[in-house]
């Protein structure tokens, strides 16, 4: 599970890219009691999202000709620069190379080797999430790709992740968790085939960030209520709990969880 220490290469951050923050806004507050904090122009207007007081999420506008809308993961690096050379040695790409946030960090934008997006972060004053594995804050990333073995040798080069399969009524599935990690209980996300469900497929490589609730079924009538789109329906899974996968009402996938009292592992 997530640790708030964030290991490197554990995600750290997760930030939504959207063309209107208030209407995205609106949303998610209803939908998980999220308040906008707005960031000043020396950030550009990136904000953030907090809930009680600690942040939950970045959100920041773009516009539709410039990307669609989209969440997007970011992981803990020592050293970002160091990242993006290990990423090109593995056979990503970047998508804008490191750049300091004022004194708050480093980032950079990258895709993996079979084309999925994901950030890194590189703390300074900001170590990363103020709230994690609490109801509406981040306790899960899927990774969505065409080739699950590929994608895990690649995030294995850049961050040293080790992955373990289960089998599940669906078909396998391989848990990630930090080289540091111990036991199936560090895991902090997963990497499951794109083509195992025909929606996932249309939409192409992402990672899927999964924000823990109370009720998985009432967070699907919530999101249906304010305008977001049931992707995936609300659904057991063993030694798991209960999950769903939506968008928001401007496109942007993500996925609740209800986690299984035992948690995962």
């Amino acid at each position: 599970m997530l640790d708030p220490a964030f290991e490197t290469g554990a995600p750290d951050w997760a930030d939504l890219g959207t063309p209107d923050i208030d209407a995205a806004t609106a949303f998610y507050q209803g939908l998980f009691g999220w308040e906008l904090v707005r960031g000043g122009p020396e950030t550009g207007g990136y904000s953030m999202y907090q809930l009680r007081g600690r942040t939950v999420a970045g959100v920041m506008t773009v516009p539709e000709e410039q990307g669609k809308p989209a969440w997007t993961v970011y992981f803990q690096t020592p050293d970002a620069d160091a990242t993006a050379r290990t990423v090109e040695q593995a056979g990503g790409t970047a998508a804008f190379p490191p750049m300091d946030v004022l004194d708050y960090g480093r980032t950079g934008g990258f895709t993996d080797n079979t084309g999925a997006y994901f950030g890194v972060w590189q703390p300074g004053t900001n170590t990363g999430l103020g709230m994690i594995m609490e109801p509406g804050s981040l306790a899960w990333s899927e990774l969505r790709t065409p080739d699950v073995d590929s994608a895990a040798a690649f995030f294995h080069t850049v961050f040293g992740w080790r992955t373990e399969t289960m089998d599940l009524p669906g078909g396998t599935y391989t848990t990630v968790r930090p080289a540091g990690g111990a036991g199936a209980g560090s895991a902090f996300g997963g990497l499951v085939a794109l083509d195992s469900v025909p929606s996932r497929a249309a939409a192409g490589p992402h990672w899927l960030p999964y924000f823990a609730v109370e009720d998985c079924d009432a967070t699907a009538a919530a999101v249906d209520r304010l305008g977001g789109t049931v992707t995936e329906a609300p659904v057991d899974v063993p030694e798991a709990g209960r999950i769903a996968a939506f968008a928001d009402p401007a496109g942007a996938a993500f996925a609740v969880i209800r986690p299984a009292p035992a948690g995962r592992g």
